[in-house]
């Protein structure tokens, strides 16, 4: 199968993902100790406004986090979501997945635990419509464990179970309603 290619920019991945923390000594040690992220760069945002720190991701990705001593509290269930499946509002982030090496994701489970850090169980992703298991499937295209930082980010460990390919895994189809309004639905629901 051809890999995806991106016709319109050169994006070759993330570059950084920049969120928000509430104490940074408290996220550099969960994020460099932890997980064991290398911290890269560190920023002091002029007149006391507040940092600006990256961590490693791996291939030119980093995890970026400002503090600001002013911001507002979080608040769970709208900016972000207040459990792992909840939603979250419009133009929030839902969670961060970072990509693991399948055969580690109960090893790093159980690492986490040791922690002190409340995991799921490892969930297993399959078609049809994204059945979720606790143990792999033939189905399974995404296995993964859920578990959050200090300050309530949801974060995931993941990794695809098997290529994954538009020609094969999108199921929607657009469908274009009489006043011109585009929906993606499923091929059953276009009727």
């Amino acid at each position: 199968m051809e890999p995806v290619r991106n016709e319109k920019f050169q994006i070759s991945g993330l570059h950084h993902l920049a969120l928000v923390c509430m104490d940074m000594d408290r996220t550099i040690d969960f994020y460099n100790r932890v997980l064991g992220m290398p911290l890269i760069k560190t920023i002091d945002i002029p007149d006391g406004r507040g940092l600006n720190f990256f961590f490693d991701l791996g291939n030119g990705a980093s995890l970026a986090f400002f503090y600001f001593p002013n911001s507002p509290e979080a608040a769970p269930g709208i900016a972000s979501p207040a459990q792992v499946q909840g939603p979250s509002a419009h133009g929030s982030m839902h969670h961060v997945a970072l990509h693991v090496p399948v055969d580690k994701l109960v090893e790093y489970r159980d690492i986490l635990i040791a922690e002190g850090v409340t995991v799921t169980e490892t969930w297993y992703h399959n078609d049809p419509l994204d059945n979720i298991t606790i143990e792999r499937t033939p189905q399974s295209f995404l296995g993964s464990i859920y578990f959050q930082d200090p300050d309530g980010i949801h974060l995931e460990l993941a990794h695809w179970m098997r290529p994954i390919h538009p020609d094969t895994d999108v199921h929607h189809r657009p469908v274009t309603d009489e006043s011109g309004n585009t929906k993606w639905v499923l091929p059953e629901q276009a009727a």
